[in-house]
């Protein structure tokens, strides 16, 4: 029988000579691709529902509380992002996506049913532990069977969904949460998020990546964490999920608080802004992985993606120096773009270094320590709004953020080519 991976190599561009993605792997892909979307879509519809909650009697949610409550999820994504790389690494993809998926979707309908701040902030931390094995297992299946000139594409898919999600969460949540409540909202989303595990037990991948145990262990965390280009990944990414988490917790009160938008029009934008992102990934990522299949090094194209991208995205800090809606908005759609173009390569440079045997525990640590940002930028940003009564000082944090990011990436990561790990010496040197 032949797997995605077999599949893959029996038909070749007639001109680059590159495999394209086989029929086996697009469905695969466009499963991976869609629960991100439900992924993004179920995190991110507390901050769609920020505005009513701290209307809401009973609640008593100040700026403070709601930055502590956006920022809860990421307490269990981010600390569990290490066990799940093991459980990946360890067990394939299989049922660990499964179990996963089934809690984030369970904790989703259950947050409309619950009464209390306590209580939210409970069902925010079972939806980081069920969404924590997601990303390990997107790597998993993408080290393994996918080849590097397909890299960019699959990631930029994945990421586009990440993107798609909230737009279509943002938008949809904001006009239905208006006009039903937004209790009603997150018990059909997450109930109907449900429909996606049928699908994935008759398309999953099958073998290495799937549901077999993984007899090759490969490096451990300590050794995947003595490397300097780790390093280099896992702060370019913190930088980047700075900024993008920022913007999936807060833009939506930025918007009805400092620039006067209603719901509704809040909703139209901010889908905007995620919808430009996720474009700009997917078309950077196609360009990029045609620039490999010609002949362009990993190392050249991938770093161009993702410091290019960093360093035009703190212009993030203008969106508050300029005092139009208009001239504001468009400032928000350029720094949105151009973190769609770092976007794009990102996990295909973690992949490339760890290789099959590694990607499911380094990225694991690198989700970990860069998720650690969706822990601070919510907080911070909450106690900067609360303190200076203005969202100016969470922009600019955030810029300076970004701009270590590219700095990281730039002076840190080195070639990106596979790391031999059956040598003893791969260390910080």
């Amino acid at each position: 029988m032949k797997t995605p991976t077999t599949e893959m190599n029996d038909l070749k561009h007639p001109k680059t000579g590159h495999a394209p993605i086989s029929r086996g792997l697009w469905a695969i892909l466009i499963l991976m691709v869609v629960s991100v979307g439900i992924n993004y879509i179920d995190r991110t519809s507390l901050s769609t529902a920020a505005p009513l909650l701290e209307k809401e009697t009973g609640l008593g949610i100040t700026p403070a509380k709601m930055g502590v409550l956006l920022s809860a999820f990421f307490w269990t994504y981010a600390l569990l992002q290490i066990a799940s790389g093991w459980l990946v690494d360890r067990y394939g993809v299989r049922w660990v996506m499964a179990i996963g998926f089934l809690i984030w979707s369970a904790a989703t309908a259950a947050t409309g049913l619950v009464h209390g701040f306590a209580a939210l902030v409970v069902m925010r931390l079972l939806l980081g532990a069920g969404e924590s094995v997601a990303y390990p297992c997107y790597s998993k299946i993408i080290a393994a069977n996918f080849a590097e000139h397909q890299r960019g594409l699959a990631n930029s898919l994945i990421d586009a969904g990440t993107k798609f999600g909230p737009a279509l969460g943002v938008l949809a949540g904001g006009i239905l949460m208006e006009r039903y409540g937004w209790r009603n909202v997150f018990i059909i989303l997450g109930l109907g998020s449900m429909l996606w595990l049928p699908a994935w037990f008759k398309w999953m991948p099958a073998g290495h990546s799937g549901n077999e145990t993984t007899q090759v262990q490969g490096p451990g965390f300590a050794r995947i964490a003595a490397q300097r280009p780790a390093w280099a990944t896992f702060i370019g990414h913190f930088s980047g999920n700075y900024l993008w988490y920022f913007l999936i917790t807060w833009l939506p009160s930025y918007l009805v608080k400092e620039r006067g938008f209603t719901m509704s029009e809040m909703a139209y934008v901010g889908a905007l802004a995620f919808l430009v992102t996720g474009i700009a990934t997917i078309i950077t990522g196609a360009l990029a992985d045609r620039a490999i299949a010609r002949g362009a090094t990993p190392t050249k194209v991938r770093k161009f993606c993702v410091i290019t991208g960093l360093s035009l995205a703190t212009s993030i800090v203008t969106v508050t120096m300029v005092k139009g809606s208009t001239a504001s908005m468009a400032c928000l759609m350029f720094a949105c773009i151009s973190y769609g173009v770092f976007a794009s390569s990102h996990w295909a440079i973690a992949q490339t270094i760890a290789g099959p045997t590694a990607a499911g525990k380094w990225t694991g640590l690198q989700n970990c320590l860069a998720n650690f940002a969706g822990v601070a930028a919510p907080a911070v940003t909450g106690f900067a709004v609360e303190k200076t009564g203005s969202f100016f000082w969470a922009f600019a944090v955030c810029s300076a953020v970004v701009l270590m990011g590219a700095a990281a990436y730039a002076f840190l990561l080195g070639p990106v080519a596979p790391l031999d790990w059956s040598k003893k010496q791969n260390a910080l040197t």
